[in-house]
């Protein structure tokens, strides 16, 4: 994996919005930044050839648009185009990344943007972790929000949370849900003990997950959340006033890799807030 960030870019408004949360995150971090434009679509698999460097020259100019727009911010920015398939030429681009920024049309409840798959194939399919830009503003928002539940992909989306809350001095927010299983129709409700020993359990795990970040971050503020529900939704909920969201991809192996999990997919479903799918 290589050290620099990759922004895939468009003529959507959400670029914008894609490169600037990038090339903070690339300054503040000293890595370098690549803003990467795709020739895709029906031009770029069979075009003429002069359709085919009109739109080579628009994202030619588009990619050093962005980077001229950018540059006050002293980030070591870099442009690159190509043609091809967008989805298939992101995940080629994660490959040497150490993170990929993409940018969605999701402007929030009520939005008639369309969520495509798109976005969901590329965080599947990703080597890198992926963040996923919406299209609205997060300026007021605190606090970085992480999914665990005690797996190995759930310490890399810890780890990843917490150096990014870290960089942004903002709290910890680490959430641990239960989900309880379904009352028997004979018993009415639950056992005051099952759910006594379910919070204790979880809030155990959640203690051992975030073990060592106090000494790693010493200013680091972490708030622990344990909650009783559905993990996606507890999770949108509090991804709702936060700046970011970060959930692990739960996928294993050469045809996992391409599966996200359904926390995961549901997250990236709703978007409450700039999300990072980390594996």
């Amino acid at each position: 994996m290589g050290e620099a960030i990759v922004v895939g870019i468009t003529d959507a408004a959400v670029t914008r919005r894609a490169v600037d949360w990038a090339a903070q995150r690339a300054v503040e971090r000293r890595q370098p930044l690549e803003l990467l434009a795709i020739v895709g679509g029906a031009v770029g698999a069979v075009g003429e050839d002069s359709l085919v460097d009109a739109a080579l020259a628009q994202a030619v100019e588009l990619a050093e648009a962005e980077a001229s727009r950018i540059a006050s911010t002293g980030a070591d920015v870099r442009t690159r185009v190509e043609r091809g398939n967008p989805v298939a030429k992101l995940l080629d681009a994660s490959t040497d990344a150490a993170l990929l920024v993409i940018g969605s049309d999701y402007q929030g409840s009520g939005s008639r943007a369309h969520r495509g798959a798109h976005g969901l194939r590329i965080a599947a399919g990703a080597h890198s972790p992926v963040v996923v830009i919406p299209d609205f503003d997060v300026t007021g928002r605190a606090g970085v929000v992480v999914g665990v539940d005690g797996s190995p992909v759930s310490e890399k989306a810890v780890a990843f949370a917490a150096a990014e809350a870290d960089r942004l001095h903002e709290p910890l927010i680490a959430v641990a849900v239960w989900t309880p299983l379904e009352v028997p129709r004979n018993m009415g409700a639950y056992p005051v003990q099952y759910l006594e020993n379910m919070e204790k359990l979880t809030g155990e795990a959640l203690g051992l997950s975030l073990a060592g970040l106090a000494s790693r971050y010493p200013d680091l503020e972490i708030v622990r959340r344990v909650e009783r529900g559905y993990p996606s939704h507890i999770i949108n909920e509090l991804a709702g006033t936060a700046r970011l969201a970060v959930v692990g991809s739960h996928g294993r192996g050469a045809l996992a890799r391409f599966l996200l999990g359904s926390i995961s997919q549901e997250v990236l479903a709703r978007l409450e807030t700039a999300a990072a799918v980390v594996r």
